[in-house]
């Protein structure tokens, strides 16, 4: 299993070549955030096959709602949301790609 990127001083952002990018809300329990990725890895799927198509909006909306519900887009970043808005932003309903 390959391990984890390096992560900024304040755990708010992983250092991936040089580059910061969020880093994923720490406080989401285990088993949601298991699921939030793996919706996550198949809208990614959903876009490499519907580039080019009517489709890729639908796929590319499914990967921001998968992204911001593990605290990896949207705003406020997660380190300025109440407990109450961290637990609403990732219980929050995230489709799945069809099929």
């Amino acid at each position: 299993m390959p391990s984890d990127p390096p992560k900024t001083d304040d755990g708010h952002y992983v250092v991936i070549d040089g580059r910061r990018w969020r880093a994923t809300d720490p406080a989401i329990p285990e088993q949601r955030r298991a699921e939030l990725t793996r919706i996550l890895m198949a809208w990614r799927r959903d876009v490499r096959r519907t580039r080019g198509t009517d489709g890729e909006a639908a796929s590319r909306a499914g990967v921001q709602a998968a992204k911001t519900a593990l605290g990896e887009r949207g705003s406020p970043p997660w380190w300025e949301q109440s407990d109450a808005q961290r637990r609403a932003r990732w219980e929050a309903e995230v489709p799945e790609p069809p099929g």
